[in-house]
């Protein structure tokens, strides 16, 4: 099979297309023909080095969502049959034309979409749910702030947190961003380039603050955070891209009684991330595509993923990125 693996760490330019031989599914496993294949934040942190995979998956091919069809079953596999149709968080792998999938992070195709629109979906709405909705313990009529408000993540969380009766603020970087947030649901969109996102939210929000914050950017957001905060407040960590250090008010922790945690997902064990499948097609996939709808920016064929990297990096996208095999 066709693969893209790292050459080396580096930029996007060490992704090459190489030969492999097709993975066989183990037990719990399914084997899945890619039709496409999500590119994440992760997916570039492993290609400069910077992520290594963990042993289940391979080490030098990335790629952590796909949508395709069901070609093999391993021994203990039950829900799904060869010819499926199915999009699947995976460990990694899932540049290539075969991935192997714990069947438990396997979800049907939702009914209107395609394999494109359905490749987008895995990474980011199995993060958005664990973190919001099992870390967070969302409820209807709360408040949100998620930063990064245009990436994956960002429309994942507008959407499904609007979907599920709350209100939710956003903050990106350009006025075409917040518009686009704005009209996938956000109550608000800051451009925090021209914008000061604490007084904005605190401003309509009457002062109260929200209830949790989804934060990706770490280092001088931490203090920021914990401002923004309700009293019980959750502010939730899934990445640190403007650094791991920051700082903030012991004593507003306190005060406030707020929790301060975060996640990562890729290193969970499969039923750990299977249950989260589960309420994903209970409480999100009957959603789609009526009230949550993929948002792609671009789509490359395979053999094109530097190029996709590249756009990646340059954060210009709205949404999210997707490879075609």
């Amino acid at each position: 099979m066709k693969v893209i693996e790292i050459s080396q760490p580096g930029g996007p330019d060490v992704l090459r297309i190489a030969e492999r031989e097709k993975p066989e599914p183990r037990t719990g496993e399914v084997l899945i023909q890619v039709k496409a294949a999500g590119v994440n934040r992760p997916d570039v942190m492993q290609r400069m080095g910077r992520y290594p995979a963990p042993q289940d998956a391979p080490p030098d091919i990335p790629g952590l969502e796909v949508a395709g069809i069901i070609v093999q079953l391993g021994k203990g596999v039950d829900g799904f049959q060869v010819g499926d149709r199915v999009c699947s968080l995976v460990s990694g792998g899932g540049y290539a034309e075969y991935v192997t999938a714990p069947v438990l992070q396997c979800l049907p195709l939702p009914e209107g979409l395609d394999f494109e629109e359905a490749a987008s979906l895995p990474e980011t709405f199995f993060t958005v749910w664990n973190n919001i909705f099992d870390i967070g313990q969302f409820r209807e009529g709360q408040s949100v702030l998620v930063h990064g408000g245009s990436s994956g993540i960002g429309v994942a969380a507008i959407q499904l947190v609007t979907a599920m009766g709350g209100k939710i603020f956003a903050t990106a970087g350009t006025a075409e961003k917040c518009e686009a947030c704005e009209k996938l649901g956000a109550a608000k969109a800051i451009n925090y380039k021209e914008e000061d996102f604490v007084s904005q939210v605190k401003a309509l929000t009457h002062e109260d603050g929200v209830d949790i914050i989804l934060d990706m950017v770490g280092g001088d957001y931490a203090d920021r955070n914990i401002a923004l905060l309700k009293p019980k407040g959750r502010l939730i960590m899934i990445n640190a891209m403007r650094g791991r250090m920051g700082n903030i008010d012991l004593l507003q922790v306190m005060s406030k009684q707020l929790l301060v945690t975060g996640s990562t997902l890729r290193p969970r064990p499969v039923e750990f991330k299977g249950r989260i499948a589960e309420n994903l097609l209970k409480h999100v996939w009957p959603l789609i595509p009526a009230k949550i709808k993929p948002v792609i920016f671009k789509t490359f064929p395979l053999n094109q993923a530097a190029q996709a990297h590249e756009l990646m990096e340059s954060s210009a996208h709205i949404g999210k990125i997707v490879l075609t095999v």
